[in-house]
């Protein structure tokens, strides 16, 4: 299963007092990483939040956010003035000095910024810690729902190039005895240039073309590279997830084989194939740095 790196997420828990919003956006990156914005009363949640992120999110760049509205009395937390004051003065001077001409109302906006409004109360309870670890599930279901349909364009245009390097591949073989005779035809010249013809010894001529010719045969690249192209379309079809980076190594197998078919090919209409191939293949590894 192919999913996208980048994606979003949010889920919602309702009860009588309090709501429970959790929010997840990823982005790809070569590394895994959680970074969360909590209330102050969950910092010791925090890990065991970021674990179950990692575990079930896989891999990502992700911002994580839990925001709890509550339902109580608002004598049940403080607005920590000093800090709306500061934020309120900032966005107030950036708002002059843009030259916004209509009137915005900043409030709302500080309110949801951690630590501006918390709890007066600094231990979470069993039942809020459940319905915030419910509503970061919800999250991370919807994040790979995301994900999983963005996969579904990657799918689509990494088999796409796929099957075009094997195209590519089957447009060689025309070329090959048109090839071999350009190469004898060429070693001929340079030989005769320093021995003349009636003095050549011919069948120790074939057998250096021969054996000349065995250095430069590409069956091997062409059949590892079919293979490749082959078990590249099979990860994509899997149920497997986290599948990236071993496209990411069948990628780099592939242009293995394509660098040394380009360096043996010695042929004008290879090598533009080769061009091509190695074309479709960047425009795969592309694509698979946003792939889990």
């Amino acid at each position: 299963m192919v999913l996208s790196m980048t994606g979003y997420g949010k889920g919602t828990f309702q009860s009588e007092n309090y709501t429970v919003i959790a929010e997840i956006k990823s982005l790809n990156g070569k590394t895994t990483d959680v970074r969360c914005r909590l209330p102050s009363s969950y910092k010791e949640e925090e890990i065991a939040l970021r674990k179950l992120i990692l575990a079930k999110a896989h891999r990502g760049k992700m911002d994580f956010n839990i925001t709890i509205q509550s339902d109580e009395a608002a004598a049940d937390f403080s607005i920590n003035e000093a800090l709306f004051k500061k934020y309120y003065g900032d966005l107030a001077r950036l708002a002059s000095e843009v030259g916004a001409t209509t009137e915005v109302n900043h409030t709302e906006a500080i309110l949801r910024i951690p630590n501006v409004v918390d709890s007066q109360y600094s231990e979470v309870s069993e039942e809020e810690y459940r319905a915030v670890v419910q509503a970061t599930e919800i999250a991370i279901a919807n994040l790979n729902d995301f994900r999983a349909s963005e996969g579904l364009s990657l799918i689509k245009d990494l088999r796409e190039r796929s099957h075009n390097i094997l195209e590519l591949l089957g447009q060689v073989e025309p070329y090959e005895n048109d090839r071999i005779e350009r190469i004898k035809s060429k070693m001929r010249r340079n030989i005769e240039d320093v021995v003349p013809s009636q003095q050549m010894d011919k069948n120790r001529f074939e057998q250096e073309i021969i054996y000349f010719l065995e250095k430069l045969d590409v069956n091997e690249e062409k059949v590892r590279l079919a293979q490749h192209c082959k078990y590249f379309d099979e990860i994509l079809n899997s149920d497997k997830i986290e599948v990236g980076k071993k496209l990411g190594f069948i990628a780099q197998e592939m242009g293995r084989e394509i660098n040394t078919l380009g360096a043996k090919a010695q042929h004008k209409n290879i090598q533009q194939i080769v061009v091509s191939m190695k074309d479709e293949l960047e425009k795969i590894k592309e694509q698979l740095f946003n792939v889990v």
